[in-house]
């Protein structure tokens, strides 16, 4: 049977085809993702173009009370954007960030938990001490903070360029702990198997054990 017989006959894959309040959220979450990713297409106006922006259209209310227009679903704000289409096009850079920044994570905390496993002694003390006091803070803060010194440091037009990606740096390196705590543990118990000691009695070299084997 190939992968996607596996997937389709899984007990995971059975549940959620019965489960009506699952699909309803693959579908909304299918939705939102895509309208995010064709924003520039899906959305009535550009909330961008200041060519097409309206003062006189400015704090209109929701389409379905008294005194709105029906071309702004949502009204609009004091400039005269209309505030579906900001939806729309903030979605759009909301997914671009957490995509971005869970990659990261994932790539920093695997190879980090990985290295730590695999390695042992102090580098592993090393790497799990920093991990604690990374626990012991909220994620959210740790951003914070990360965005805050890089504001600081770096001159204003500069950080007005380069602030989607310290954004992703920031949250990528609030969140990589779990994933690295993780694979350590995994790596102890692989690490120590029969097929990871043949790996090392012929010969390959660290690197390619932790990357192909572990």
């Amino acid at each position: 049977m190939n992968v996607a017989g596996r997937i389709w006959d899984s007990d995971v894959s059975y549940s959620f085809r019965n489960s009506p309040i699952a699909i309803t959220a693959a579908v909304v979450a299918i939705v939102l993702i895509f309208s995010a990713v064709f924003a520039r297409w899906v959305a009535p106006h550009n909330p961008f173009d200041l060519a097409t922006l309206n003062l006189l259209d400015a704090s209109l209310p929701p389409a379905w009370e008294a005194g709105s227009n029906p071309a702004f679903w949502l009204g609009t704000d004091d400039q005269g954007r209309d505030i579906f289409s900001a939806i729309l096009f903030g979605m759009q850079v909301s997914l671009a960030i957490g995509l971005a920044s869970v990659a990261l994570s994932v790539v920093l905390g695997v190879g980090l938990g990985l290295l730590s496993g695999y390695v042992g002694g102090r580098l592993d003390a090393f790497i799990m001490r920093v991990c604690d006091v990374m626990l012991s803070f909220p994620a959210i803060l740790t951003a914070l903070l990360i965005d805050g010194v890089a504001r600081a440091a770096l001159p204003r037009d500069t950080h007005n360029d380069v602030a989607f990606g310290v954004l992703i740096i920031a949250i990528a390196l609030s969140g990589w702990v779990q994933y690295a705590r993780t694979v350590r543990g995994s790596t102890l118990v692989e690490k120590n198997k029969e097929y990871v000691q043949a790996a090392r009695v012929i010969g390959v070299s660290p690197l390619a054990i932790m990357a192909r084997h572990v």
